[in-house]
């Protein structure tokens, strides 16, 4: 497959150090604009590459482009006073320890592990913690392969972040495979292995071959039947499936998953039409498809870049021609620069019903908006009034696509409405002082971080 110039590419990443030298950072951005990125690129990760670049951003429309806003920095990122401080202590010179110091100092303030999950979400087999192992729902385990650990372009909005960062503590990675195979054999409920990261496929041919085999050979030793990948590299970099020098490979191994009686799922992560819009992508999405998987798709709401229903609605459109199955539209996630991405509740929730409204049964597959909070996946279902107290008051139904016990799923429940309300724990209860979960919530943390502090 050839690029629209009718030739094929290769891969070139751009980072903090080098993106000054990309011909339209150059030509069309200003010495501040520039500079700004490299204050930002000091807290938050920053990499993009040539497809991105070349094929994806409008260069003439660039202050309004989504794959701009979605790739590199944004002034609004940071609060005011912590960009400030950033580039007062650039612009002083100071060394790059002093400078780490710092930039660490403003992450912590920007809640790096949302929803507990470094304590309550990280497994343990025979009294050791699998540092790259996720168990949060009861069928489902997330895998993060160490050499997965970054991604073929960072997302400005990314709630994985402290991935990428180099702060101590706060990477969830794990080479050894064994581990994994053995602790799904200790837990027969997890059907479902999805390896995250990062992005797995920013692996090679060999190192990912490495990582899956392992679940091939020991199939009967488990009870897992779905093998989901979590990716943003058909939106990246499609020439991975199509004329990289591994393509081939990697499609006969997709093709050897599927044949070894797994279910292979693409969990691809599209957040703008504008990434299904080229001829690499597209012939990228029919090799995998031919292969027996499935490719699904997610994306958050994000500010800047698709809150506008007819996005969503021409974006689900596209997928299913194109094959896919539109999965979640997610909530912006409660960390990172989220102050610069997110919308209220009841916006988001506007959004999606009239998306939703425009587009056919196929397309309705969608799930959402929903929150991956500390509880679980909570959907909003709208909002409507009921009595309370004698009288109608407007409320948020909510309930739980996911949730860390089980029964806590589709079972309706009701906040209080507030306008302002950005994520679960905005909302208040619409009688009395607790959700009907949060008890047991409550005990789970208490139980987990008793445990930490065992294995500690």
């Amino acid at each position: 497959m050839l690029n629209k110039n009718g030739q094929s590419k290769k891969y070139k990443a751009y980072a903090l150090r080098s993106f000054r030298k990309i011909p339209q950072v150059e030509k069309y951005l200003s010495e501040e604009e520039k500079t700004n990125i490299e204050v930002l690129g000091q807290v938050l990760p920053f990499k993009t590459n040539n497809y991105v670049v070349d094929e994806l951003i409008d260069w003439n429309n660039y202050k309004d482009d989504p794959i701009f806003h979605l790739t590199f920095p944004q002034k609004g990122m940071l609060p005011p006073e912590e960009f400030d401080k950033m580039a007062e202590a650039l612009k002083s010179g100071k060394k790059r320890m002093e400078l780490k110091a710092i930039a660490n100092e403003i992450r912590e303030k920007l809640n790096p592990h949302p929803a507990h999950q470094m304590q309550m979400n990280v497994p343990e087999l025979n009294g050791e913690v699998l540092p790259g192992v996720q168990h949060k729902y009861r069928e489902t385990a997330l895998f993060f392969p160490t050499a997965g650990q970054t991604c073929h372009s960072y997302c400005t909005f990314c709630f994985r972040w402290p991935q990428f960062v180099g702060m101590d503590g706060m990477k969830f990675a794990m080479k050894e495979t064994d581990i994994i195979i053995d602790y799904l054999a200790e837990h027969p409920e997890i059907t479902d292995i999805l390896f995250t990261g990062g992005d797995p496929m920013i692996m090679g041919y060999k190192i990912f071959k490495q990582y899956i085999d392992p679940f091939i050979k020991n199939k009967d030793k488990t009870n897992l039947q779905t093998i989901r990948i979590g990716t943003k590299s058909l939106s990246f970099w499609p020439y991975k499936y199509t004329t990289d020098k591994d393509a081939d490979k990697f499609i006969e191994l997709f093709k050897e998953i599927t044949e070894a009686g797994f279910s292979l799922a693409f969990m691809a992560h599209f957040n703008h039409p504008v990434e299904l819009s080229t001829p690499t992508v597209k012939e990228a999405a029919k090799r995998i498809q031919s292969t027996g998987a499935v490719i699904r798709t997610q994306s958050p709401l994000v500010r800047h870049i698709n809150d506008c229903p007819d996005i969503w609605a021409e974006m689900w459109k596209k997928q299913v021609n194109l094959g896919m199955i539109p999965y979640y539209m997610f909530i912006e996630r409660d960390t990172g620069a989220k102050a610069h991405f997110e919308l209220p509740l009841v916006e988001t929730w506007h959004i999606f019903r009239k998306a939703y409204q425009q587009v056919s049964g196929l397309s309705r597959t969608v799930r959402g908006p929903s929150m991956s909070a500390t509880p679980g996946k909570v959907q909003i279902l709208g909002v409507t009034k009921i009595p309370v107290n004698g009288k109608m008051e407007k409320v948020f139904a909510l309930q739980m696509l996911q949730g860390r016990n089980p029964d806590w799923v589709a079972k309706p429940f009701f906040a209080k409405y507030d306008p302002e309300a950005y994520w679960l724990d905005d909302l208040k209860p619409i009688a009395g002082e607790k959700f009907f979960f949060d008890e047991e919530l409550e005990k789970m943390k208490n139980e987990a971080l008793a445990t930490e502090d065992a294995l500690a």
